[in-house]
Formats: structure tokens, C-alpha cells, sequence
């Protein structure tokens, strides 16, 4: 496993997040989706925390894929994981939760985004 593009892949990962819900692209209709409140908490903390879920992503991503993945097998992998089970997981939970088709959208839409990407990265640097 290459230690370096799992951490690439983690940042790339935490800086699609910050793009995906700026208001620059998904941020105001999420915090619609939400309610119209933005969760309270120390963003030392949020951040901390979510870099290190995202490097925990990473690393089980790139164990999945193997040592070197070729680049198609690695994008196609990285679209399954992210719709076919994180999107699709918070889809159950948004039932029950009652949350809105949109939210989901914005938020199953990142993590299948996030995990492509981690494709593209783990695929081209072995």
C-alpha cells in the first residue's frame, strides 16, 4: 500500500468537502435541507475529527483495492463504494429519519464523489 496516496487521497477528500459544501457549490441548499441551522461545535475539533474519518476511509479503500489497482478497476470500485454502499446506506437512514431526497442527494453525492476520487489517486499512484 502506498502510505503517501492514502494520505493524498484523505486531503483531497477533506478539500472536496470544503468545495462540495461551500456556498459555493452544495452548502446553502444543505443547510436548508438541514433545517436552515448550522451545527454548533469547535472546528478544531470537526475538522480533526472528519480528517481523521477520512484517512480511516482512505486506508480501507486502498486495503480493498489491493497494492495496484489499475486506474479503470480503481475509478469503477471507488463509484460502487460510494453509491452502492455509502449512498445507499444513508439512504436507509435518511428514510427513517425522514430526511429529504436533496440532503441525500448532496451528501451521497459527495461521498461517491470522494470515493472516485480516491480511485483516481489510488489507481494512478501505486
Amino acid at each position: 500500500m502506498n502510505v503517501y496516496a492514502v494520505v493524498l487521497a484523505a486531503v483531497s477528500s477533506f478539500l472536496l468537502g470544503g468545495l462540495w459544501y461551500s456556498p459555493a457549490l452544495f452548502g446553502r441548499a444543505w443547510n436548508r435541507e438541514n433545517g436552515g441551522e448550522v451545527p454548533q461545535g469547535h472546528p478544531a475539533k470537526v475538522f480533526g475529527i472528519s480528517f481523521l474519518f477520512s484517512l480511516v476511509a482512505a486506508f480501507a479503500f486502498a486495503w480493498f483495492l489491493g497494492p495496484a489497482p489499475e486506474l479503470r478497476k480503481a475509478l469503477l470500485c471507488g463509484a460502487v463504494v460510494g453509491l452502492g454502499m455509502v449512498a445507499a446506506s444513508f439512504g436507509i437512514n435518511y428514510q427513517f429519519a425522514q430526511r429529504s431526497g436533496k440532503l441525500w442527494a448532496i451528501d451521497g453525492g459527495y461521498h461517491t464523489a470522494q470515493f472516485v476520487l480516491f480511485g483516481l489517486i489510488l489507481g494512478l499512484w501505486h
